[in-house]
């Protein structure tokens, strides 16, 4: 089964660049383009019995920040496993969305491969420990 991913990022360059690099993942990609789009997309797919595997959040969002959607988002699901993606990974940054529920925080500067292998390697223990 495909695992889904939701990705939350207001640029669509980003997006589809993150599109493209997680696509031979053969994983399922939801977009949203503000924290409150995805929280209520998360809440949607949780009801449908499709709820995302992962969630790769920027930090920088109109509307709600990366940080508020990540602490709404465990509200509504402790197990979320969310990872940030910002180019905003100085420590003190990253440090907040760590604090806020975030699993790890991968800086732009790692590029999309980086973000890629990162999301494989969680999609691989993800499903380890649901077997």
């Amino acid at each position: 089964m495909k695992k889904r991913i939701l990705v939350v990022d207001d640029e669509e360059p980003i997006q589809e660049l993150i599109r493209v690099y997680l696509s031979p993942l053969n994983v399922e990609i939801y977009s949203a383009f503000t924290g409150e789009d995805a929280l209520k997309m998360y809440e949607e797919m949780m009801y449908m019995g499709k709820k995302p595997d992962i969630v790769v959040m920027d930090l920088k969002l109109p509307g709600i920040d990366g940080i508020e959607t990540i602490r709404r988002l465990l509200k509504i699901d402790p197990e979320a496993l969310i990872y940030g993606f910002t180019a905003f990974s100085n420590s003190v940054w990253a440090s907040r969305m760590l604090r806020a529920g975030a699993r790890k925080v991968i800086p732009r500067s790692m590029g999309f491969t980086g973000l890629r292998d990162v999301i494989q390697e969680a999609i691989m223990r993800r499903s380890v420990l649901i077997q």
